[in-house]
């Protein structure tokens, strides 16, 4: 009775095994620190770079916009939080009308990762990153800096000490294209340096307060979940 009572418990086993993994995929422990930055969950496939990790904020808008809007669905929404007041809020929920799933806390989130993601890679002058993270006229400038850069031999120090602060202050709906302005307030450290490695410009001692206006934008009912940076300010 027992042997038949063993045989059960591991059918049993292998049929929950097997659900689980129809539910959850596979995980093969490349997927990268970045994944799934804004925590927006969709059904179809999401967007993968070169070795296969995903990029799920931001990412590439079709170059002709035409990303299917009409044959999407939104999500349901996710849990209800206290929404802004005002114009702001007013924006949000805006937003929301067009895509339910939206949510300021994990956008704010995803938000600081970006942030620190791509004043990583343009110090680096990695430039195939910063083309799936940004828009093509975003794209355009940070290219043309970068290859300057290189051109006259010189290196950019660029450490994010922390993010003090980042916060939404302005969100609109353009058309079906949702755009989220965040206000990032950051300690970074930052020196220009030349062939021989004298400082150009900054101090590579020195850590500095820095204020910065970063517009993301996605079409709201889109099948891509990615955000695109397409728009850059600074308090100087």
């Amino acid at each position: 009775m027992q042997f038949f009572d063993i045989i059960l418990f591991a059918l049993i086993a292998i049929f929950l095994v097997l659900r689980l993994r129809s539910v959850l995929g596979n995980r093969d422990g490349h997927e990268g620190g970045y994944g799934d930055m804004f925590n927006r969950e969709r059904q179809d496939e999401p967007q993968r770079d070169d070795n296969g990790n995903v990029i799920e904020l931001p990412g590439p808008r079709a170059p002709d916009g035409n990303d299917h809007a009409d044959a999407y669905a939104p999500v349901p929404a996710g849990p209800e939080e206290d929404l802004p007041e005002g114009q702001l809020g007013e924006g949000v929920r805006a937003i929301r009308e067009h895509d339910p799933s939206f949510s300021p806390n994990e956008f704010l989130g995803g938000a600081r990762m970006a942030f620190e993601m791509i004043l990583n890679a343009y110090a680096q002058g990695d430039i195939k990153t910063l083309k799936n993270l940004l828009s093509s006229e975003v794209f355009a400038g940070f290219e043309q800096a970068i290859k300057q850069r290189e051109a006259e031999g010189q290196t950019l120090q660029e450490t994010l000490v922390g993010i003090s602060k980042a916060e939404l202050v302005e969100a609109y709906m353009d058309g079906r294209e949702a755009h989220v302005t965040i206000k990032f307030v950051s300690e970074q450290i930052s020196a220009l340096l030349d062939a021989n490695g004298s400082v150009v410009e900054g101090d590579p001692t020195k850590v500095m307060e820095a204020t910065d206006f970063w517009t993301f934008a996605r079409p709201a009912k889109s099948r891509n979940p990615n955000w695109t940076l397409v728009g850059t300010g600074s308090l100087e």
